[in-house]
Parts: structure tokens; sequence; C-alpha cells
């Protein structure tokens, strides 16, 4: 392969990366585009992008995200979403920090059982319509619970992408994360709530008169279908209980495309109904996202950063735990964190095929792991949940900019970032 192509690869992905976060042309337009032109000057993999876990899109994710999709949009035929946002503003008297507080919890406590993607399509709906009862504005709460799903899932085997891959190549299982990453994540998410309160102390607003109006509404009321609410719900706890359950292998995205087809068999609404509630910009996104990194894989970019951090770092463990998890959120933050992980595994796995001592081994792989998790608050476009949040945000008429999210995002990843080196050190090198 010529010198040249490596670097073709990377101009084109930073001309797209360029236009996707100053927000001049739509970025579903900017991806089409980027990866049809890696595709016309053979920088991808040809029809293996269609096909390849490692250099290609991702099948598993678009329909772990098309299932969820059909699900959220039938469970918000019955009202549940209004129920909950009545309740949570009722709940937290309307006060900014306390509702904000509030939301972020109900997103940390869930993300590690459901994955951090499916739970932002929950609770963002919520959120949009707590803010629309007050009469505020809803973004600073969006970005909040995102950065939340992102540290959250990062708790779990099945709470965030990236976790799965790592645990395939690493050998880990359920509980490995449990011990692990549970600990270090609770500390960070608890310092996290109060940062939030400096991050967003401008963007407060109380008004006593909406929230009067407010506490005097029935949130009952807002229930438009309960025996589909309870049909729903029924299925709703057997895609979470297949999810959550190590037993069951079948594929997340399997289970919920089966759960979003059986909701929607028992819904009673029309199949052009049921297709007009998924977000079908965000998928063709994600698609085009995937085979723009592909051609990053396929053209060696990637794996080149690697074997050049594995060649500079030698047999110091640390610093090359050190290297993983701040190289990993800094990588993580600009190329979406699944493919990354997928590509960046088996150079990790390689760098510790020559360590006898399990603690330092894995030390190695939980840093990898955190450093890819909490990379994916970096930027608006560094994690799923991102990108699935803002879209459903710009929907309902509360757009999220790149940098309006990335601002932020950054601030978080670096915060995180050195929480979590400092408990790597202590556990697994002090």
């Amino acid at each position: 392969m010529s010198t040249v192509v490596p670097f073709l690869a990377i101009a084109i992905f930073a001309v797209a990366f360029f236009f996707i976060a100053t927000e001049k042309i739509d970025k579903v337009k900017v991806v089409l585009v980027a990866s049809g032109v890696m595709a016309l000057t053979g920088l991808i993999p040809g029809s293996e992008v269609f096909f390849s876990e490692h250099e290609g899109i991702d099948w598993n994710v678009i329909f772990l995200l098309l299932g969820m999709m059909i699900i959220v949009g039938v469970i918000r035929q019955t009202g549940l979403f209004e129920f909950l946002g009545i309740w949570a503003a009722k709940r937290s008297r309307g006060r900014p920090y306390r509702l904000m507080v509030m939301l972020m919890l109900i997103t940390a406590v869930a993300s590690p059982i459901l994955d951090n993607v499916t739970i932002i399509m929950l609770v963002v709906p919520v959120t949009i319509v707590v803010c629309n009862r007050l009469h505020i504005p809803a973004q600073p709460y969006l970005i909040a619970e995102i950065l939340a799903s992102n540290i959250g899932g990062a708790a779990t085997l099945i709470g965030d992408p990236p976790n799965i891959i790592i645990a395939n190549r690493a050998g880990l299982s359920f509980n490995d994360f449990l011990v692990h990453m549970a600990p270090i994540v609770v500390i960070v998410f608890v310092l996290f709530v109060l940062l939030t309160y400096v991050l967003f102390r401008k963007e407060f607003r109380y008004n006593a008169e909406h929230v009067e109006a407010v506490m005097a509404l029935q949130e009952g009321r807002a229930i438009k279908d309960k025996p589909l609410l309870i049909r729903c719900l029924i299925i709703l706890a057997f895609v979470i209980f297949a999810f959550a359950m190590p037993f069951i292998t079948v594929n997340p995205s399997v289970i919920a495309l089966l759960g979003g087809g059986v909701m929607a068999l028992v819904s009673g609404m029309d199949a052009e109904a049921i297709v007009g509630e998924v977000e079908w910009s965000t998928l063709v996104f994600f698609a085009g996202l995937f085979v723009m990194v592909s051609g990053l894989v396929h053209t060696g970019v990637i794996t080149a950063i690697g074997d050049w951090a594995v060649s500079v770092v030698g047999d110091n463990y640390f610093v090359a735990a050190t290297t993983l998890l701040f190289g990993s959120a800094v990588l993580g933050a600009f190329f979406d964190n699944i493919p990354y992980a997928a590509t960046m595994a088996p150079i990790v796995e390689g760098l510790t095929d020559g360590i006898s001592d399990p603690r330092t081994e894995g030390g190695m792989w939980w840093a990898f792991a955190l450093g890819a998790d909490f990379g994916g608050n970096g930027t608006a476009v560094a994690a799923s949940a991102n990108v699935v949040g803002i879209s459903l945000a710009g929907r309902a008429g509360h757009p999220i900019s790149f940098w309006q999210f990335t601002r932020y995002g950054i601030i978080v990843t670096i915060f995180t970032t050195l929480i979590a080196w400092a408990y790597v050190y202590l556990r697994y090198f002090a």
C-alpha cells in the first residue's frame, strides 16, 4: 500500500470532521459524501465494508438502535413520558439543579442495566416534556444526561458497547466489570454531579409561575392508553431481562429487534406510523460514520498509532496503562468508541501477552476500558449515546450544536480521565 494512501484517508476524515464540527453542512450529507469518496478512492475494503466486524459497518449497533427506536416510539403513544415528566417536575418542585440531579441519577443508574444508548432513548423524551412544562431550555439537562449515561454505562459489561468488545477479547466476565469498573464509576459519578453545578450554573432558571402550574397538574391523567401501557411495560421488562442475563447469549440487537416487533404487533398501530417513529437520519449517520472509520482502519492509520504507542512505552507497564487510558480518551473523543475499541483491542491483547502478573495485566485492560468509555464524552460524535440524544433533541425542537455539547464534554472527559488514572495507579500499580 502506498504511503500516500493513509494520509489521503486522514485528509478525507479531517475535512468531514471539520464540517460536522462547524455544522456548515448537515452531518448526514457530510458522512455520505465522505464515505462515498473513500469508496471511490479505494480506501475502504470494498464490499467487505458491509460484512466485516472490524473494518466495516457494525450492523449490531444499527439494528439495536432500530429496535429500541420502535420500542420507544410505541411507548410514547401511551402517554408514559408525559406522566414521568410531570412526576419528575413535581418531585423536584421545579428547582433546576435538583431536577438535573434527579434526571442524571435515573440515567446513570439505568445505563449499566439497559446500556447507555437505550436509556438515552427513554430519558430524552421525558426530559423534553419536563422542560416544556416548566418553559425552560432543555439543552443543559439533555447534555448532562448524555454525559451521565456514558459514565454510568462504564460500570458493567453491557452498559457501554466498547465493554462488550473488550470483554470478548480479554475473556472478562460480567462480574469482572462489576468488581473492577463499578467502584470507580460510582466515585466519578458523585464528583460529576458536583461538577455539573459549576458547569451549568448560568443555565439554571426558575420561574415560580410555571412551576405552580406544573404542581397543579395530575400526572395520572397523562396516560392515554392504560391497557397498551401495561402490554408495553411487560415486553420492555422481558427485553431488559434478556439484555441483563448472562445466560442469554443472543446478540442484543436481535433482542431489541424482536422486542420492537412484538411491541409493534400488540400496539395495533399502522406500520407507517411505527416507521415514522424511527430516527432514520441517525441510523444513516452511523452507517456513514462506520464507513469513514473503516477507511482509517483499512489503511492502517489507527493500527499505526497503536503500534507507535506500544513501541514508545516498552515494558514500563504503568506508562503503557497511562498511554492506553489517555490515548483512548483522546482518540475515543474523535472516533466513535465502538469501532475504536474493536480496532485497538487486538493491540492491547498483544501488549499484555508478555505480562505474567495478573494484577498488572488487568490494569492494562481496565485502563483501556476506562479511556474508551470516558472518552465517549469528549465530542458530540464520540459515542452512540451522544449522536442519538442530540438527534432526538433536534427533532423535538431543542437543537444542540456540536460545540455546545463538546465544550462541556471536553471538560468532563479530562476530569473523569484524571480520576480514573489515579484509580488505575492505586489499584493495579502502586
